[in-house]
């Protein structure tokens, strides 16, 4: 539930994008796993891609373990080669990658970003496209991890500066150093409205 303001009351169901590399780091791990938990302790209902390793896995065991809930949006290929998590809340066997991006973004209130390949980094850009577009009113938070996100802000400030986004649309996001630092994030992210539309194309 995204409350007057812009802000983010507990019990929302809040996106999570994350990657399902068992190869990268463990420190992305650890702070899916953190992530989870606290936002399961939060209050908030995690909706998530269904995955049950990497850093998909990491936070899908933070929210059960934390007695939370989650949710998972799989594609129907991802299930029969058994990639799927077999202890969530909520499993939702779709048809393509198109349609599970759809269902998770359409199914929650904010969108949190991990670490991740390029799954991960479409998926979120996709949420900024729409969130520019006043189709997305949510806050948008990037956990940068081991400073992993900050070449791509340093991207969309580049987009800014030569004209291709307004100013106002350094306000679509919010980049944060880790996980213990999202919820405080979700609380005072500026509201964001179809009104956004006024000033989407330059």
């Amino acid at each position: 539930m995204i409350e007057r303001g812009g802000r983010v009351a507990g019990g929302t169901r809040i996106c999570v994008y994350c990657a399902s590399s068992k190869s990268c780091a463990r420190h992305f791990h650890d702070a899916a796993y953190q992530l989870g938990r606290d936002l399961a302790r939060a209050g908030h209902t995690v909706v998530y891609g269904g995955g049950r390793v990497g850093s998909m896995g990491a936070l899908a065991d933070g929210v059960l373990d934390a007695g939370g809930r989650i949710v998972g949006v799989i594609p129907r290929f991802m299930q029969d080669l058994e990639w799927g998590h077999g202890g969530l809340s909520e499993l939702h066997v779709v048809e393509d990658m198109r349609t599970r991006k759809h269902e998770m973004l359409a199914r929650s209130g904010a969108v949190v970003a991990l670490p991740g390949g390029t799954g991960t980094l479409e998926e979120l850009l996709e949420a900024l496209t729409l969130k520019r577009l006043g189709l997305f009113s949510g806050p948008i938070v990037l956990v940068n991890t081991a400073g992993f996100f900050s070449h791509l802000v340093a991207l969309l400030e580049a987009a800014i500066e030569q004209r291709f986004m307004d100013q106002r649309h350094r306000a679509m996001w919010r980049l944060v150093s880790g996980p213990d630092e999202v919820i405080g994030a979700l609380a005072v992210s500026p509201a964001w409205g179809p009104e956004a539309r006024e000033f989407a194309a330059l």
